[in-house]
């Protein structure tokens, strides 16, 4: 697999190695051994699957304390994929990296714990999956909102003026109107 740094240290673009011919195409979707010697833990315990329409824009989403970090890939579809750096102290706090998944290109993006996560379906439709680090704690998650001019996301909203949210992001505050407490540190989540 081919491993890409993007501009956050510990968010990673992954691009598995695809073996094809005229009857499909296999590939490891995840190999514990081999994605730890990149700093993704070797043990995922919670698998999501998401099924969204083209429009559908869901988080920016976080947990803290029991942050997840993310394994995401698309299995059909398209998706502009988003991590936000939301870790009090990080030098890159408050900075986003992005990346286009999909069933086409098989990229896998790592959003690594600490991280406020989101994406926006660009295709018809997406079948969106997530390996996550941890268990969903509803108790300990938060939104950022998704166009918090601060963070300057930017979305390809081709054709829409906003995006299709749930109720929960519409009404997600921005970064700075979350009390730092509520925030992970660096030091939770180096």
């Amino acid at each position: 697999m081919k491993v890409i740094t993007t501009a956050i240290p510990g968010a990673l673009i992954i691009e598995p190695k695809v073996w094809g011919d005229e009857r499909g195409f296999f590939l490891e979707t995840y190999r514990g051994n081999r994605y730890a010697q990149f700093g993704i833990p070797a043990s995922l315990p919670q698998d999501n699957l998401s099924f969204s329409r083209r429009g559908v824009l869901r988080g920016l989403h976080c947990q803290h304390p029991h942050a997840q970090g993310k394994l995401v890939q698309v299995f059909a579809g398209e998706v502009y994929d988003v991590a936000v750096d939301v870790r009090r102290g990080s030098p890159t706090f408050g900075r986003w990296v992005a990346v286009t998944l999909s069933a086409a290109n098989q990229r896998q993006f790592w959003v690594p714990a600490g991280f406020a996560h989101g994406f926006l379906v660009t295709s018809e439709t997406a079948l969106f999956g997530y390996k996550c680090s941890d268990y969903y704690h509803p108790e300990t998650e938060f939104s950022v909102r998704w166009d918090d001019p601060a963070i300057g996301i930017d979305w390809p909203l081709t054709g829409q003026s906003a995006p299709e949210l749930s109720q929960k992001d519409q009404a997600a505050p921005s970064l700075s109107d979350i009390p730092a407490q509520r925030l992970p540190a660096i030091e939770d989540y180096p």
